[in-house]
């Protein structure tokens, strides 16, 4: 092991000054990106998990903090976005000027991290460690993924923060956590499971951190115990918004959020790819795929579920598959493995294209580079810079939680801090090694280049991972009116995935926008030939209907998306609108009724309603 060295205090003030500027830095430039949202389409949510989390601050605004069953869906986020609204109003400018300094935080973490790690090591000046701390810093500020996830509604950015915050306090000394910081450490990561329950991955560094570094004391077991006893405390008050909800409020024994068997089976079906490819009769975006999660599961059991039924409904299937494929299922946990590290970048929301293609954000650094040039990093950090050890296994940690569900670029985020470190750290390495002519170093981070930049560069080959990018610009365009920019991205889609459902669904609505109900009703019909349930096709199949006058032909369509999902509010809506028309006005006022009591607050369904009143007096 390498001989240590103190840094004198000038050191520490200097460093001081130095993280203060990467601080500022970080910040301006996700200023900048902030900014520049506001001046875009985008700032304002229309569909996706922004969307879901928008609206569901803006219930809890209007007095439903409590729901009927679990929640369904981590509410961390959503609570903290309507405290914020409450206090500065409807503005998503707020939510995202924090996360521009959270995520700053990240980089002044990344810095941190990096002075401890290497600041003891005596193999490296210290001119050069703060240089090594900048680079990683830096890197992080134009790190494309990070500068999109940083400004828009996602609790990514605290989520990341948390993560490394943890890292950096198991780094900075020598000495295993006190009892009070067990305790202030596991209230926060509680806090930040009820809106990302991935922060969970950090809990056994935290545990290994007591154990190794206890382990030399007196009555270390003891000592052991009640830190341990006092993390779990921490992280049981931290969890309790969720928990006390769902136990005691809604008596749905569920720990966090009901949505937890379907993300698993999303990850662990005969279909799945290691990215979340939705199975036949789940939608794609947050708020529809959890409420056909629902759906399906009500429909096989014959009753109405509670939410931790839903969820054991859905486990059970991702267990059941696995047990019964498990050859074909260790394949699969290969492939989530090499989609962790490929350069392969699946955005499944699309907010980084974009922001991109709108310019709010900035060119830089994307994730196939940081982990081309972090792999060598790692193999030499490990024997030069033992402290590393634990931004290693951090990454791993981070890893292994996503092998159980699917990989994203929002989720693989997390492990960027760390890449960005080690990436630094090797580059460093190899400019010591030309400066001082050691060659044969050299060669070897070369050649750990090389191998690590032919597995992360290895390329996908199914074309519905290219066509993602292209279905969701469509979408947002579509929703934004720009039915040109609609119809080129969409046809992109297409050509990748002629046969898939969702695509075709979102070409028949471009069809019916562009007033050309003939070609939208040719595309719905293509979609109920791949995916004869998809209720959003028999709801638009009978809103063409309704709108030509054919009362009979729209009441049949819309039947059939009630027998999929009878709990939908709007096909109750339209239902009424069908049965007006047909002068049947009592069938009209019992499915408007039936609505409101699904969606009481909708303005149309009230208006409805009063028309139906007014024409009976």
């Amino acid at each position: 092991m390498p001989n240590l060295v103190k840094s004198d205090s000038g050191a520490g003030r200097f460093s001081l000054g130095l993280g203060h500027l990467v601080l500022v830095g970080v910040f301006l430039v996700r200023l900048w990106a902030l900014v520049r949202l506001t001046h875009s389409s985008l700032l304002l949510p229309t569909r996706g998990d922004m969307q879901f989390y928008n609206d569901w601050a803006r219930e809890m605004l209007h007095g439903k903090f409590t729901q009927p069953l679990a929640f369904y869906g981590l509410p961390g986020y959503a609570y903290l976005l309507a405290f914020l609204y409450k206090i500065f109003g409807e503005n998503p400018f707020i939510p995202g000027l924090l996360q521009a300094g959270i995520d700053a935080g990240v980089a002044l973490l990344i810095y941190r991290i990096c002075i401890r790690i290497l600041d003891s090591v005596r193999s490296t000046s210290f001119r050069n460690v703060r240089l090594i701390g900048l680079i990683a810093a830096f890197g992080w500020a134009f790190f494309v993924p990070g500068q999109a996830y940083s400004v828009v509604l996602m609790p990514t950015a605290w989520f990341v923060f948390m993560f490394w915050f943890v890292v950096w306090r198991l780094v900075r000394h020598d000495s295993a956590p006190g009892a009070v910081e067990c305790f202030l450490v596991a209230l926060l990561i509680g806090l930040t499971a009820t809106a990302v329950a991935t922060i969970l991955a950090i809990v056994p560094l935290i545990l290994a951190a007591l154990l190794f570094k206890l382990k030399n004391e007196n009555r270390w077991w003891r000592i052991l115990t009640v830190r341990c006893c006092l993390f779990f405390a921490g992280f049981a008050l931290g969890t309790s918004p969720c928990w006390i909800h769902n136990y005691f409020l809604a008596k749905d024994p569920v720990f966090l959020s009901g949505h937890s068997g379907i993300n698993l089976w999303i990850g662990n079906n005969p279909e799945a790819n290691g990215y979340p490819r939705f199975p036949p009769g789940l939608r794609a975006g947050q708020a529809a795929m959890l409420q056909d999660s629902i759906t399906q599961a009500e429909a096989a059991a014959g009753r109405s579920l509670k939410h931790a039924e839903v969820s054991a409904y859905w486990s059970d299937k991702a267990k059941t598959y696995v047990r019964g494929h498990f050859g074909d299922w260790l394949k699969l946990i290969a492939r989530k493995v090499r989609n962790f590290w490929s350069a392969f970048q699946y955005d499944d929301l699309s907010i980084i294209t974009n922001l991109r293609e709108q310019s709010v954000i900035l060119p830089g650094l994307s994730f196939g580079i940081v982990s081309a040039f972090a792999i060598p990093g790692i193999f030499l950090g490990w024997w030069i810079a033992p402290r590393s050890r634990w931004v290693l296994a951090a990454i791993l940690l981070s890893m292994l939680t996503l092998l159980a569900v699917f990989i994203t670029e929002r989720y693989r985020l997390v492990a960027v801090p760390g890449l960005l470190i080690f990436a630094a750290f090797g580059l460093s390495i190899l400019g010591q090694a030309l400066m001082t002519k050691k060659f044969r170093t050299v060669v070897i981070y070369l050649a750990l280049l090389i191998a690590a930049t032919t597995g992360v560069a290895w390329p996908q080959r199914d074309p519905s991972l290219w066509a993602v990018d292209a279905y969701n610009s469509g979408w947002q365009a579509l929703e934004s009116n720009n039915l040109p920019l609609a119809e080129r991205k969409l046809a992109v889609a297409y050509a990748f995935v002629p046969e898939n459902s969702e695509t075709l669904f979102a070409l028949g609505n471009l069809r019916f926008a562009q007033n050309n109900p003939a070609a939208a009703h040719s595309f719905y019909r293509a979609v109920l030939n791949l995916d004869p349930q998809h209720k959003g096709a028999f709801n638009n199949l009978g809103v063409i209907a309704l709108e030509a006058n054919q009362y009979d032909e729209a009441e049949k369509w819309f039947r059939r998306a009630e027998i999929v999902d009878p709990r939908n509010a709007k096909t109750h809506f339209l239902l009424a609108k069908t049965f007006l028309g047909k002068n049947d006005r009592l069938a009209a006022r019992a499915e408007i009724e039936a609505a409101i009591r699904l969606k009481p607050d909708e303005f149309e369904f009230k208006r409805l309603r009063e028309e139906l009143q007014e024409n009976a007096r």
